[in-house]
């Protein structure tokens, strides 16, 4: 049914956006719709909640749920097609034994190295999810810096015709990256979580007077100050996401950070020079 109403739409020969979620919309998934739509002939958006990128399966039982407020938004913000196929529909052999991807070193540092396995799960919903809607230009945020860079990989490995848009990071008001998961913030941890903006701000702002060591060391204290648990706290090449210890005064860089508030872990990133 979905690939029927897919290849009747794609009658037009117009470009196809595709934005991938997991629902529990937000402005910057809205935000996302809105470049799809000003860039492409057709969207597509897809909701699907994938059982194999959680690595603690609390993280996805807890994970939100608000599907008719999400179409409601989907419908305002100009989607032609939502997808919303069942974990049946895209893992019809189990979620057992599934392929693997050569990903290199992005598997082996910061969400790589503490998710375990995430990216495994990732690239194997995406590899799903873009063989169904094979579109010509997926839009993904910067927010999730890293996983645009494995997706990126994987279109390559795929050898898809695919273009990746990433698009910028949407905001609150104070600074807080835009997520899902701050729903699951109360009060006070969603005063302390706008300290991951202004920990990525110190190092932006410091960049050129103090050497990286100290200035994550200072993040990770000002992190610390606010109840963070941090994972990590890294500045890195923003086109390889190899860490850096010096910096030339040149090389386009980025800083990112995960770390948990109570049990909600946020990550978050800024783009340097």
């Amino acid at each position: 049914m979905f690939k029927d109403c897919l290849a009747v739409k794609r009658i037009s020969q117009s470009p196809v956006g595709f934005v991938p979620t997991m629902g529990a919309l937000h402005q910057g998934h809205i935000a996302l719709i809105q470049q799809a739509r000003e860039e492409s002939g057709l969207v597509v958006c897809s909701i699907f909640v994938n059982p194999t990128q959680f690595n603690d399966p609390k993280d996805f039982q807890k994970y939100p749920v608000t599907i008719e407020e999400d179409i409601y938004r989907l419908e305002t913000a100009g989607t032609d097609i939502l997808f919303m196929p069942s974990v049946e529909a895209l893992y019809p052999n189990g979620i057992k034994d599934l392929e693997r991807y050569e990903l290199g070193y992005l598997e082996t540092i910061l969400e790589g190295f503490y998710r375990p396995g995430h990216y495994q799960g990732v690239c194997q919903v995406m590899s799903r999810l873009l063989k169904a809607v094979v579109p010509d230009l997926l839009f993904m945020g910067q927010k999730d810096y890293q996983q645009c860079m494995v997706v990126n990989r994987l279109i390559n490995l795929l050898q898809m015709d695919t273009k990746l848009v990433t698009c910028p990071t949407v905001r609150e008001s104070d600074g807080l990256a835009m997520s899902s998961r701050n729903t699951r913030l109360d009060k006070e941890q969603r005063k302390n979580a706008v300290a991951i903006y202004k920990a990525l701000s110190f190092i932006k702002e410091n960049i050129k007077t103090r050497k990286i060591t100290a200035l994550i060391e200072e993040a990770t204290h000002l992190l610390k100050k606010y109840n963070f648990k941090p994972d990590y706290v890294a500045i890195a090449d923003a086109g390889t996401l190899e860490l850096i210890k010096e910096w030339d005064g040149e090389k386009k860089l980025v800083a990112l950070i995960a770390a948990f508030q109570q049990d909600v872990r946020l990550i978050d990133n800024l783009i340097i020079n």
